[in-house]
């Protein structure tokens, strides 16, 4: 599954489009990058772009933008709103889609050391990426602002890059930090005041504490002289109350700048709770902006489980209850496929992807005079089918009646399985995509010697490529047994005997798989490599074999009864 990052640089430069349309095109040279955003300030004279992709391509698009923001912004003359010691003032980068924050941690270090090192200027990393504790917070780091830079490096050692005042592009601070989420919650009032109450309950930094009257009742100072404060239910949050005269309707403004402290469905369920305690309701939500896809999936088993259903359903139907549970089409329609940065953020292939094709349309394809797709997409595919079969028979037995109690246990099987369902989906155009690589590969020029050798390694590499993806199927199909022998054994009895075929098609895929695996194996040149790979297959059909055995036996069991 692709690794997904976002980068949101802030450039000092807010007032000239060529400038900003120079920049952004640098970034869009990369290729696999996709621009969703680019706000310009007049008065902060600043400029936020927001752009995604893997990991690779956007520390290139980073790296180019920063080379060009050098070249066109003189950090001497500028002047703005906004804090900023830099032409590129600060550089985060978000981790979106099966990436951890340590991962993008390094990846912003190794961002840093290139700028450091090739475009010469001092770089300073903050938040996740920060390499002192007091870095980690961007007003720290940026103290004192472009003015002040002279002073601060000397006192204060940059990452990487050299410690000496560069007039024209100043510093740069790299950092890593969750994505932040902007969100309204829709109130039945038309009053501020009300609101403001909402958000100041929920709200991590709380309200002031005063004496008799909460709002217009003296503040209680602690023994420093500061105000004391009600901290709010919601850590990682920041709120206000506002009039939308558009709506003719007050909301809860909220930034969730900590999705793992506060996720948006236990901020929806807070302001619910506070708003009910002043006779209020929650209408709906309204998210500004892109979401992550883990956000509306994880709301909706939150959802699923709050009524006791299973949540190992399929995604589109878990962003369904996401969207209704919240409100989330209040104000207007919600579009999965432009308010999520997944769904938005897609590959343009030069095909139509086969997971996408109907069942008649995928025989077609197979049936068609083009070697591809063929056995590999085939199996993958049959193991997606026998991981659903499983995934099924969990989702009966949590809404089985008077297996109530199960329900939990039953909806944690039900979501594994339909983990696998979506790898093995992914492999059914990796496998095709894999051999179009190494007929793509055969197609290099091979009039010299060096072309005849980087012709010959980039066979080499694709063949490598498709030997790993069918052996990626025949893992991920091993991995289905348990869950099928446990249907068998202790799942809805009814649908005992489709755990078997279940069983029957995971076996086929892994055997189908095996094939592919030999056939490209038979190809490539590091026999070490073939011989270690072979060996480990071989382990696992003989494991396949004897948990097929197992789980059909069960399945006799359960029929015979």
């Amino acid at each position: 599954m692709k690794q997904l990052i976002e980068c949101v640089p802030n450039f000092s430069e807010g007032r000239d489009p060529e400038v900003i349309r120079k920049i952004t095109d640098r970034i869009q040279s990369v290729k696999g990058i996709r621009l969703l955003d680019v706000d310009m300030g007049y008065a902060t004279h600043r400029t936020v772009v927001t752009f995604v992709g893997e990991p690779n391509a956007v520390l290139e698009a980073a790296f180019r933008a920063m080379q060009e923001a050098q070249l066109l912004i003189d950090m001497s003359i500028h002047k703005g709103e906004h804090p900023r010691f830099g032409a590129t003032d600060v550089c985060p980068l978000i981790p979106l889609a099966n990436i951890s924050m340590e991962e993008v941690a390094a990846l912003a270090h190794k961002l840093a050391q290139r700028v450091g090192q090739e475009l010469d200027y001092p770089v300073y990393c903050y938040e996740s990426a920060a390499k002192l504790p007091e870095r980690k917070n961007l007003a720290f780091v940026r103290a004192g602002e472009y003015e002040g830079l002279p002073k601060k490096l000397k006192e204060q050692q940059p990452d990487f890059g050299p410690a000496e005042f560069r007039p024209r592009t100043g510093a740069t601070a790299i950092g890593a930090r969750d994505f932040l989420i902007a969100v309204n919650f829709n109130l039945n009032t038309t009053s501020t005041r009300l609101a403001n109450s909402v958000a100041f309950d929920v709200r991590e930094a709380g309200r002031v504490l005063r004496e008799g009257n909460p709002i217009t009742g003296k503040i209680i100072n602690d023994e420093n002289g500061e105000p004391k404060r009600i901290l709010g239910t919601c850590k990682g949050t920041k709120a206000i109350g506002w009039y939308i005269d558009e709506y003719g309707i007050a909301q809860v403004s909220m930034n969730i700048t900590d999705m793992k402290a506060t996720p948006l469905h236990v901020a929806f369920e807070e302001i619910v709770k506070s708003a009910q305690s002043r006779g209020l309701r929650v209408t709906g939500t309204e998210i500004v902006g892109l979401v992550p896809l883990r956000v509306l999936r994880d709301a909706g088993r939150y959802f699923l489980h709050k009524q006791k259903r299973s949540s190992g359903i399929a995604e589109a139907e878990l962003i369904k209850i996401a969207i209704k549970s919240m409100g989330l089409d209040d104000l207007k329609p919600f579009d999965p496929n432009k308010n999520i940065i997944e769904y938005l953020v897609k590959d343009e292939q030069g095909y139509a992807p086969l997971i996408k094709q109907t069942l008649e349309n995928f025989a077609d394809t197979t049936a068609s005079e083009a070697p591809a797709p063929g056995g590999g997409s085939v199996a993958a595919y049959v193991g997606a089918l026998g991981a659903a079969l499983g995934t099924m028979v969990a989702n009966l037995s949590a809404h089985k009646r008077g297996w109530e109690e199960q329900w939990q246990l039953f909806s944690e099987q039900a979501e594994s399985g339909q983990d696998l369902v979506r790898h093995l989906c992914s492999l059914v155009d990796e496998d095709t995509l894999a051999f179009n690589g190494i007929m793509e590969a055969f197609k290099l020029p091979k009039n010299t010697p060096e072309e005849t050798q980087i012709r010959k390694n980039a066979i080499q590499e694709a063949t490598k490529n498709a030997i790993e993806v069918p052996l990626a199927v025949m893992k991920a199909c091993l991995k289905t047994y348990p869950l099928l022998l446990e249907m068998a054994k202790n799942g809805n009895p009814n649908s005992a005997s489709d755990a078997g075929v279940g069983a029957l098609c995971a076996t086929a895929a892994l055997k189908g798989a095996f094939l592919n695996v030999r056939i490209n194996a038979g190809s490539y040149t590091d026999k070490a490599f073939v011989q270690n790979l072979l060996a480990e297959a071989q382990i696992m059909l003989q494991s396949a074999e004897n948990a097929e055995k197992e789980i059909l036996a069960a399945v006799d069991k359960n029929i015979e009864a």
